[in-house]
């Protein structure tokens, strides 16, 4: 969506649509959350059927000026799959029920995505360069062997089509009974905070075996977020937790 106006009147009107516009919808294809990162440079969609695509947004070009804002697909990857609890008799849909970014710490951009139950941590990142020149394997990939090898190279870096990797770093599970309903970040980008009906949970990026347990009341819990002085704000059906 894009504004146009002066003063206080704005004007609102598309500027972009994607996917489908017909009504005919598979059922996994149905959006369930979206997430920009915190450049706006990406924008990150799940569906129930537990993939996750990422937009990235094109920057400006002398050949194409006014094609800045607009978002094209970047990446997309299937974050979570169906499962089966046997010890409750309970099939765990697929469906993303959030996404959050995690602020950018070095090239790679990262993400927690989460389902009723599982959180995945990704780490999305890009290769646009190939290395050739290898002294133990021919540019094919198969090893040489060491004993016809009588000149030493020097490996360089060629251009390659970009390719985008998404690789899952860390799953958190088995720490809620409830359907996870929501996941904030810390600003200290070492911790965040997972909530199901019930009960929010403290975990650290680094420990996937165990959460501290901050909260536990029997009122459900809606939505929460968390800032660097770890005090959490959960909102409710009824009143607001400070």
């Amino acid at each position: 969506m894009a504004g146009v106006g002066g003063g206080n009147d704005f004007q609102w009107c598309f500027s972009q649509v994607k996917g489908a516009i017909d009504e005919d919808v598979a059922e996994a294809d149905i959006i369930s959350t979206v997430e920009f990162n915190y450049s706006g440079d990406l924008l990150a969609t799940g569906d129930k059927g537990g993939r996750v695509v990422i937009f990235q947004r094109e920057q400006e070009s002398k050949n194409r000026p006014h094609s800045r804002g607009e978002y094209n697909v970047y990446s997309t990857f299937q974050s979570h799959e169906p499962e089966f609890d046997y010890l409750k008799s309970l099939e765990i849909e697929e469906k993303i029920n959030k996404i959050r970014w995690l602020p950018q710490q070095n090239a790679a951009h990262s993400l927690l995505s989460t389902n009723d139950k599982t959180i995945k941590l990704w780490k999305i990142s890009q290769r646009d360069k190939r290395a050739e020149g290898y002294n133990l394997k021919d540019e094919d990939g198969r090893l040489r062997d060491p004993f016809r090898i009588t000149s030493l190279r020097v490996p360089v870096l060629l251009p390659m089509d970009r390719m985008v990797e998404a690789s899952p770093r860390r799953i958190f599970a088995n720490a809620h009974t409830y359907h996870i309903n929501s996941i904030s970040v810390n600003s200290d980008h070492e911790t965040y905070l997972s909530a199901d009906d019930l009960r929010v949970n403290l975990w650290h990026l680094e420990i996937t075996d165990r959460s501290f347990s901050i909260l536990f009341k029997h009122k459900e819990y809606t939505t929460f977020n968390l800032n660097v002085k770890i005090c959490v704000c959960v909102c409710t059906c009824e009143y607001v937790y400070l």
